[in-house]
């Protein structure tokens, strides 16, 4: 049993922090003049915040952090997530599922690039910090897939000085706690916590021109995102004006986001060999050199049987007449092409491709 004098002691110490607290001034969050913003932003923090623009995925600050805090609008300040709503999406960026206010943030119908989207901005800032989705984990099923250049993390151990000190509960912390009594969900110390489960997987297939496919496997049931980009080579950062001599190792390459509850890697294998051509090395159509080649990039072990499967499966059907050359190689880094290449034949109806789905089985 405590003694009076002791729980007497930590009363008094928990009103010193209370009235503390409320002492302090609550900080206003108002967006700065747009000159201000050019020299306080990166240009990418500018490009993403004020042009809607979108960083690249696994190439970005946040998506891996496992640190507890809270993350803010870089431009304005005003709170927005908390790691104890952050999961690991498999998306590349980092995912929530639900903000860590509703009245810090708003949402807004998102049309270009030809698809219907809710955009997520910050309430006072208007900043642009990314996409909500309907296939998150959380009790709401949202995920908020959030751009790391629209934020800047703050850790509890600076929430106080830094005017956060009502989100100190979140992470069961007060003023000289020790870092383990603020876990991360992640975090592997809690050993009764449960993980949670991404309810997405990735898939990383080269067939040619990357508009063309993306254009045909954006369409198939379960696909939730694309990016076409370059992987498989040896240079870093390549743009397309290295990758398109061939020079570089890269393949032209499509990432897709799925929903493995509404369709398969092997579904999505299958479609991928009915529209391109996997028999000829290093070519589809016109386009000719090894950045063209037929190859699937995989990130599992899973993923390779099942592409090893996928590959005799097709090659013995007959289905096409010469044999399949497609690579099975594993997947290492991705890096999403320019933003013109992006969703290029949603926003150039009628512009160039070479591929279409053959009317053939396997």
């Amino acid at each position: 049993m405590p003694s009076i004098k002791s729980s007497l002691k930590s009363f008094c110490y928990l009103m010193f922090l209370s009235l503390g607290f409320q002492a302090m001034a609550k900080p206003t969050y108002k967006k700065p003049p747009m000159d201000e913003l050019k020299t306080k932003l990166t240009a990418e923090q500018f490009n993403v915040t004020q042009k809607h623009g979108t960083e690249r995925a696994f190439q970005n600050k946040y998506w891996d952090n496992k640190e507890a805090g809270i993350y803010v609008d870089v431009v304005t300040g005003e709170p927005l997530f908390s790691s104890t709503d952050k999961y690991d999406s498999g998306t590349g960026w980092p995912s929530f599922t639900k903000p860590i206010n509703e009245n810090f943030v708003q949402m807004k119908k998102d049309t270009t690039l030809g698809m219907s989207r809710t955009e997520v901005q910050s309430k006072s800032g208007a900043s642009h910090l990314g996409h909500v989705f309907d296939d998150g984990p959380g009790p709401n099923g949202l995920r908020f897939c959030i751009n790391s250049a629209s934020l800047r993390f703050v850790p509890v151990k600076d929430l106080i000085t830094e005017g956060y000190q009502e989100y100190l509960s979140l992470f069961n912390a007060i003023p000289g706690a020790k870092k383990s009594d603020a876990r991360h969900p992640d975090s592997t110390a809690d050993k009764s916590a449960k993980p949670l489960i991404s309810k997405t997987e990735i898939a990383t297939l080269a067939g040619g021109c990357f508009w063309g496919v993306e254009d045909l496997i954006r369409k198939l049931p379960g696909v939730l995102e694309t990016n076409v980009g370059y992987t498989g080579g040896h240079l870093k950062n390549p743009k397309y004006t290295d990758v398109k001599g061939g020079s570089t190792g890269h393949a032209e390459a499509l990432q897709i986001i799925f929903d493995p509850k509404k369709t398969t890697y092997s579904a999505i294998l299958e479609e991928f060999f009915k529209i391109h051509d996997p028999t000829t090395v290093n070519q589809q159509g016109n386009d000719v050199g090894s950045q063209y080649r037929s190859a699937i990039f995989y990130s599992s072990e899973e993923q390779k049987s099942a592409a090893v499967a996928m590959k005799i499966r097709v090659d013995s059907s007959g289905a096409w007449k010469k044999p399949v050359v497609t690579e099975v190689v594993p997947f290492d880094i991705f890096y999403p092409a320019e933003d013109y290449h992006q969703d290029y034949l949603l926003k150039n109806p009628g512009g160039y491709t070479c591929h279409y789905q053959r009317k053939i089985q396997f």
